[in-house]
């Protein structure tokens, strides 16, 4: 009841949000309360209908629970970023050894719904915020908090604090987007190297590689030589050399037998690649002192 140490919040009286639910530009999105809540000891919110804003909770130290319509409580953490959509029952809760230091906001209009929705804030899950944009994303808070509590009564405050949480918004979806496409990115890659590797022994072409990521040829290629700096099948033929080399050191198989074994049926051919590859022949490469 008596708040936390230093805590700083803002809310906005009901006659102010009606104001705002009824003006132009701000009636799609507007802050109805804001704060931040520093080592926040026994600090607990029940709301078993919900409320009418969307509830966005950062977390900048300490630890934390959030429980979303009676699902699994989420674990809250330094970084971690959870957003209760409108009229979802809910609880949080900071932790009571490492209680949570956050920033948090309500938003309400049209438009907040639509944001969370379209960048996917609003699954019921904890946000890690990547690291590029946490320094940028707390300064708009705390402009936002200065702006609302020292004018807050001002139209022209509300505006601009609306537009910054456009701007917040937008910048943590594109940013997890890309995110997101990086993860895809390298699940693709690591689907076609664990082929090649399953298939070493063998000859791959690039269409059957590309059909075992599940993407296009020209995609595929374009990711190898993002990622690699080579094509995949100048990638596979490295792979192949790898563990023609692997079993120069470990085996006493001929020169034409591992040959084979890597695919190349023809033991001259072979000789020369891995020669080109390598810097020296099987045969100089299986005499050279390892380890």
């Amino acid at each position: 009841m008596e708040g936390f140490r230093e805590q700083r919040l803002f809310v906005l009286p009901e006659y102010m949000q009606r104001e705002l639910a009824g003006t132009e530009l701000t009636r799609q999105l507007f802050v109805s309360d804001i704060g931040f809540f520093p080592h926040a000891k026994h600090h607990y919110r029940e709301r078993t209908e919900g409320t009418d804003a969307h509830i966005f909770i950062y977390c900048i130290d300490g630890h934390g629970k959030v429980e979303i319509q009676g699902g699994e409580p989420l674990d809250i953490g330094p970084g971690s970023l959870v957003v209760i959509p409108a009229g979802m029952p809910h609880r949080y809760w900071a932790s009571e050894p490492e209680p949570w230091s956050i920033y948090w906001f309500h938003l309400k209009g049209d438009h907040a719904r639509e944001l969370t929705q379209l960048y996917g804030l609003d699954n019921h899950k904890a946000i890690s915020l990547p690291h590029s944009i946490v320094a940028e994303f707390v300064s708009n808070i705390e402009q936002s908090l200065a702006i609302i509590s020292d004018k807050p009564y001002s139209i022209h405050s509300h505006v601009y604090v609306s537009q910054t949480m456009r701007w917040i918004l937008s910048g943590i979806g594109q940013e997890l987007l890309h995110a997101n496409q990086d993860h895809k990115r390298d699940q693709y890659l690591e689907i076609a190297m664990r082929y090649m590797n399953e298939h070493v022994g063998t000859t791959v072409r690039l269409p059957e590689l590309a059909r075992s990521a599940g993407i296009s040829t020209q995609h595929l290629i374009h990711l190898f030589n993002k990622e690699t700096g080579f094509s995949p099948i100048d990638y596979f033929l490295r792979m192949k050399m790898q563990h023609a080399a692997s079993m120069l050191d470990l085996t006493n198989l001929t020169v034409r037998e591992i040959a084979v074994s890597v695919g190349l049926a023809d033991p001259y051919y072979f000789s020369r690649i891995f020669k080109k590859l390598m810097g020296y022949s099987p045969t100089e490469y299986r005499k050279i002192p390892k380890g």
